[in-house]
């Protein structure tokens, strides 16, 4: 049977469990709603579960004092969200958001604490993914000094669309703005601009990617150094 958003294991972390693993696992994780827009973490709070997307795209965003914020990394069915929490560190000064609607599923902390204890090929899995995902931050902070906001923008859109099933993206130009720490014209302008050559369609908060191979092409360095890390980092079943 094909895996939906309703099959934990349809989440790439969980899919690559060991079977002892995961038939630990099973009983304990927890189906959830993860609405656009929800708030799964505030900066500084303790962690209470970690969550594993199965079709939603979670941001991780820094915020500064006076309320802007910019996305520092994003993750979806290839990951976990919380890392902190068994990082040893119990809190993050970043903040998780939901930037696309689906579902997923939750862990409880202590026993995501447990299970990282032990030692075993559960700790190595979560070293390896939490490394590509420091790649990803460090990847999207020299991009956004380095590179034109076209380049991010078609950056953020691969990332985005690694990390749910399909070609569809539901999102407004202001949260995208939001994200990359820009102002809302400039992201009207870039998307404009790619709808125009044909390399995505874009209506009502509604953006299909048309040509993803040009999109690759208009893209800066960055996409292909953090895909090549995820994939060299996971497993195949699980790299994206």
């Amino acid at each position: 049977m094909a895996a939906t958003s309703t099959d934990p294991r349809t989440n790439r972390l969980l899919a690559a469990l060991p079977d002892t693993e995961w038939h630990r696992w099973q009983p304990h994780l927890e189906a959830v709603a993860m609405p656009l827009g929800q708030v799964l973490y505030e900066p500084g709070a303790t962690l209470s579960h970690v969550f594993f997307p199965t079709n939603a795209i979670v941001s991780l965003l820094y915020v500064m004092e006076n309320g802007a914020s910019a996305e520092i990394a994003v993750v979806g069915f290839e990951g976990i969200v919380g890392i902190s929490l068994f990082m040893g560190g119990e809190s993050t000064p970043s903040r998780a958001v939901v930037q696309s609607g689906g579902v997923g599923f939750r862990l409880r902390a202590q026993m995501m604490k447990d299970e990282f204890n032990r030692t075993g090929p559960v700790l190595h899995l979560l070293l390896r993914y939490t490394q590509a995902l420091i790649t990803q931050m460090a990847q999207t902070a020299v991009c956004n000094r380095h590179h034109s906001l076209e380049q991010q923008l078609c950056r953020w859109l691969l990332l985005s669309l690694d990390r749910l099933q399909g070609n569809d993206l539901i999102m407004t130009q202001e949260l995208i703005a939001n994200m990359l720490g820009v102002r809302r014209e400039g992201v009207t302008e870039g998307a404009l601009k790619l709808q125009q050559d044909g390399l995505i369609r874009y209506a009502r908060g509604h953006i299909t990617v048309l040509d993803r191979a040009r999109l690759e092409k208009r893209t800066c360095e960055c996409y292909a150094v953090v895909k090549k890390e995820y994939d060299r980092l996971l497993p195949q079943s699980l790299a994206v």
